[in-house]
């Protein structure tokens, strides 16, 4: 068992990487999704990453609004 200055060292040596764990891994996943998601529906804001989900999602939920001009040559 570690007593005194080393017990001290062992704690703070511990802490540092833990902070630097969390620190990391949460703002990277969030920084990257929120980089996913480019195209935004006109109609209710909502985001997609990718073409042919934002196709599936109008064709969806807003089936009775007409199709943007960027989705009619987009293959669902």
């Amino acid at each position: 068992m570690a007593r005194g200055q080393q017990k001290i060292q062992s704690q703070q040596k511990n802490a540092k990487a833990a902070a630097a764990k969390k620190k990391g891994t949460a703002a990277d996943q969030k920084t990257a999704a929120k980089a996913a998601l480019v195209h935004t529906c006109p109609v209710c804001r909502t985001q997609m990453p990718d073409p042919k989900t934002f196709k599936q999602h109008f064709e969806s939920k807003h089936p009775k609004s007409p199709m943007p001009p960027e989705l009619v040559d987009v293959e669902a």
